[in-house]
């Protein structure tokens, strides 16, 4: 790759983005080996999360924080209504500070935790906490980092099962890209009950999309990328209203705070944050490809194309991008995603940051630092 996303890859280095603008572009080559970390996991584990999965007195939970949290809010609806187990997404930034609200020892546990780097305080805390509280429980690590602490904490454990991703997938720029999607889509092939050679043609679907649209709408993307907004909105319904909330975090991380970046669903916007829409923003609906859901949607950007307050609309529609019929929105959201990074990484640098770090002074970090975990007395 010689060009991405409109510039060269010594212009990109030179502006302080390399690695991330390499990291959006490589996500299809990192998809596609995927299959293969699914293979790595023995029949007999993938055996033991099917019996949870497929238990009706059971519960799952998918944890991790920030960026990884939106992975499981991503796949936990989706996944809820084809598992017989509860499935529900709790972040550990809420499990570990509010415990007793989601554990208990008599109820048959499955624990997905997300986590680019495993070093973050909370990704091996709440591991302890949960084995403290339900001794029983059943640990998924699904991580970008062979070293990291959660990796080699559950390494040989009876209690753990690790799902290490391609080494590509631990992203080294500040923002969480190629780990978000290699994460989410692993979640969704292994814990879901189809079999593992659909969701491993359903990777070179979106592998191929994704290809496609960051060639065909660079230019586009770019453009947007330029636009001089101080807000944005994403919105989405149903699992893309997780995905909103990630792209906006996109935007909020690497525009250095700048912009301010805020997320609902097509119709909650109504109730209050549409108030935030002016002349300086932009407002971007990730279209669903479920009829139903397509209504509510359309209804919104006609509204908000009559209102003529926003300072650009913006529709992302797999329908009219090409996207296969029939992709449900869970796993379209990783080819949807990719427009969300490159627009915060355009903005970034107009704004003159450097999006491989756009925190110089420390204040906010690739890998959080700083916090504390206080032991946990039940009462």
């Amino acid at each position: 790759m010689t060009h991405l996303h409109h510039r060269s890859l010594p212009q990109w280095d030179a502006l302080g983005g390399g690695h991330t603008a390499r990291e959006i572009a490589q996500q299809p080559a990192v998809w596609r080996q995927l299959p293969q970390c699914w293979d790595a996991v023995p029949a007999q584990e993938r055996q033991r999360i099917s019996a949870l999965l497929a238990n009706p007195q059971a519960s799952v939970i998918l944890t991790g924080a920030g960026t990884s949290a939106y992975a499981g809010e991503l796949a936990a609806d989706t996944l809820n209504a084809a598992c017989a187990a509860q499935v529900r997404a709790v972040a550990t930034t809420t499990l570990l500070s509010n415990p007793a609200l989601f554990l208990t020892a008599q109820t048959p546990l499955l624990v997905v935790s997300f986590a680019r780097s495993g070093n973050s305080p909370e990704s091996q805390a709440i591991v302890d906490l949960v084995r403290q509280l339900a001794p029983a429980t059943l640990f998924l690590n699904i991580t970008c980092n062979a070293e990291g602490l959660l990796a080699r904490s559950g390494a040989g454990r009876n209690d753990t099962i690790n799902v290490v991703l391609p080494p590509a997938s631990c992203d080294q720029g500040f923002a969480m890209t190629s780990s978000f999607t290699s994460m989410l889509l692993t979640a969704l092939a292994l814990l879901s009950p189809e079999p593992l050679a659909a969701s491993a043609a359903r990777i070179e679907q979106l592998a191929g999309l994704a290809e496609r649209w960051t060639v065909e709408q660079a230019e586009a993307w770019h453009c947007h990328g330029q636009a001089k907004i101080s807000r944005i909105v994403y919105l989405g319904g149903g699992p893309l209203e997780a995905l909103a909330r990630e792209a906006a975090l996109k935007v909020l991380e690497l525009s250095g705070g700048r912009i301010l970046a805020i997320s609902n669903s097509p119709l909650g916007f109504r109730h209050g944050p549409k108030s935030v829409v002016d002349p300086q923003t932009m407002v971007a609906v990730f279209r669903s490809q479920d009829q139903h859901v397509r209504q509510y949607d359309q209804d919104l950007l006609n509204e908000l194309q009559r209102d003529k307050i926003a300072g650009s609309l913006l529709s992302i529609d797999g329908r009219e991008l090409g996207a296969p019929a029939g992709l449900p929105d869970a796993w379209l959201a990783a080819a949807y995603v990719v427009f969300a990074q490159v627009l915060a990484l355009h903005q970034s640098v107009r704004l003159g940051l450097t999006p491989d770090n756009p925190f110089p002074d420390g204040t906010v970090n690739r890998v959080v630092q700083g916090v504390i975990i206080h032991p946990y007395a039940s009462a």
